[in-house]
């Protein structure tokens, strides 16, 4: 019925001038339509919108309404109505001619809004069912811009080269970026041994396929942020039309994911490609989405891997990146609710260490220990500062960083507590027990007659700046858990002669412990006793080591 109606109203249409219709008339010809479209008579109503006789239906209306249609599309439609009205878009808009770059990209800009809404699939199964239709979609998308890069192509071919202002162009870069904004940076994309046949995975290399035949260069796209600064006019529509949200994307899929890779001449030096890409690998890991902070981590991982250890110079620490994302991968590590990705963030945190010179480490560290506020960060920078001095310590191996006078300012950033005896020793504790352990280590290997780290000569200051507030800290935290502990197993005796079950709080350092049951407390308060004796035991063995080597041999 939809179908005899649309073709009496072309019937009619054909009867009078194009200036004649009506607003009426348009609607009713772009409701038969729709309802054809809709009954899956789409072929149809393509054989009439590509017959001759019907060139006095208006192009430009016609695609509106279709965009429309696009738009109005409920949740539950928007894949089927895509796919069933790309054919008829592509067909009304290659009607349009040399006038089409514009209506080209209003088509892609609302068909991508659409598509970018529909679930990522996550997992092989879902990528093969497809059930809301996104990688349908992504295929069919393909097809629908092929002849214009095509057309593109024809003009590269013709003249050896086309001008970045050449709209349609322009509007298929646009397609790109915003399809590598979404839905590409939303997806995981399967490895070929996992899945063999991958809609999402041919879209992302097709699309590259794109940028590289319109004539963007991929390598100028991933250093366009290092290779920017200088003044250009135009600055801010270049932001505009490289979204580094995109350009994030871009660097995954070629760095990660291996896409494209036959297109990407492999001339650039590992570092170099490290320094573009942080301000992507910034980006990732500022955001709080585990998808981006997974993609920032895999990012940042195979950027490293590529770079030699020790290679690093340190200069690239002037540069705001790489003071940055350490700062975002500190939080990744002891924010993220994600273990994996926590884990992770650890992994190639260590991996970027390895990667300094020797120079850029020790500033590193200091950086670190100056800016981190974690103790638990803090006590894995000073284990490797303490693996360093190892290391400085052999035969051979001897630097002017991690030894004698450039070492000492790092030892007292290290061996110090932040309020002095009143500092908090179980929030402290890991920041604590590794700067013990450093400081007894140094002890021991290095000979006091031979003093290559300088220690003994520091040694009087670091008695009375860490040794004695700590041991003084020590001992009234020790005597006041003590005493609360004592306090808690006299209540639980008292209270287990009741017949209701009791709870109780307990205050430590002013700070009132949540609510438990006695058995609970005397459980907390023992591990913190505990956690001071562990410290003690450390201490004393410094102290040790000290009062054996200032008492004269008689």
């Amino acid at each position: 019925m939809a179908l005899e109606q649309l073709c009496d109203m072309v019937q009619r249409c054909q009867a009078i001038k194009d200036e004649g219709f009506s607003p009426e008339d348009y609607d009713l010809f772009f409701t038969a339509g729709r309802t054809c479209i809709e009954q899956g008579n789409s072929a149809q109503v393509l054989s009439i919108l590509v017959d001759e006789k019907n060139k006095v239906c208006s192009p430009k209306e016609l695609l509106v309404g279709l965009l429309e249609q696009v738009e109005e599309a409920d949740t539950g439609s928007i894949a089927e109505t895509v796919t069933l009205l790309l054919k008829p878009l592509q067909t009304v808009l290659l009607r349009l001619g040399m006038k089409k770059a514009s209506s080209v990209g209003m088509a892609l800009s609302t068909l991508l809004s659409q598509v970018a809404t529909l679930p990522v699939p996550v997992t092989k199964e879902q990528e093969e069912e497809d059930v809301f239709g996104l990688c349908d979609c992504c295929t069919a998308l393909l097809q629908f811009v092929k002849p214009f890069v095509e057309e593109i192509k024809g003009v590269v071919k013709d003249n050896n080269k086309i001008s970045k202002d050449n709209e349609l162009r322009v509007e298929l870069l646009k397609f790109c970026m915003k399809s590598l904004s979404k839905p590409l940076l939303e997806v995981q994309l399967k490895d070929p041994d996992t899945l063999l046949k991958s809609p999402l995975r041919d879209f992302a290399t097709e699309i590259l396929i794109i940028l590289w035949s319109i004539g963007e260069s991929l390598p100028d796209l991933l250093s366009r942020n290092v290779l920017k600064r200088r003044e250009i006019p135009g600055f801010l529509e270049e932001e505009v039309r490289y979204p580094k949200e995109s350009l994030a994307c871009l660097s995954h899929l070629l760095f990660v994911d291996h896409i494209a890779v036959d297109i990407f001449p492999a001339v650039l030096s590992p570092i170099f490609v490290l320094q573009c890409n942080m301000e992507y690998i910034e980006l990732l890991l500022s955001r709080t989405e585990e998808s981006r902070l997974q993609k920032g981590l895999e990012l940042y991982e195979k950027s490293l891997i590529r770079v030699e250890d020790n290679s690093l110079p340190v200069d690239l620490l002037e540069l705001k990146t790489f003071f940055s994302v350490p700062q975002n991968l500190v939080k990744v590590m002891t924010l993220c609710p994600d273990q994996t990705l926590r884990t992770k963030g650890l992994k190639v945190f260590q991996l970027s260490i390895d990667k300094f010179n020797t120079e850029a480490k020790y500033k590193f560290f200091k950086g670190m220990l100056k800016t981190s506020h974690h103790a638990g960060v803090e006590g894995y920078i000073i284990k490797n500062i303490k693996n360093q001095i190892d290391f400085s310590l052999k035969p051979c191996n001897g630097n002017d960083w991690f030894l004698g006078k450039h070492l000492l300012p790092l030892l007292r950033l290290v061996l110090c507590l932040p309020h002095g005896s009143e500092t908090d020793l179980l929030q402290n504790l890991d920041r604590i027990m590794e700067s013990l352990n450093l400081l007894r280590y140094m002890l021991i290997r290095d000979k006091e007659w031979e003093n290559e780290t300088g220690i003994w000569t520091e040694l009087y200051k670091i008695e009375d700046n860490y040794l004695k507030p700590l041991r003084t800290g020590l001992n009234m935290s020790k005597a006041h858990y003590e005493a609360e502990l004592k306090s808690a197993k006299e209540n639980k005796k008292i209270s287990s002669k009741d017949s209701k079950a009791s709870v109780c709080t307990v205050t430590v350092d002013n700070e009132k412990l949540p609510n438990m049951t006695p058995e609970m407390q005397i459980q907390v308060l023992q591990s913190a006793v505990f956690t001071f004796d562990l410290i003690e035991s450390v201490l004393a063995r410094i102290e040790e080591i000290i009062v054996t080597k200032e008492t004269p041999l008689l």
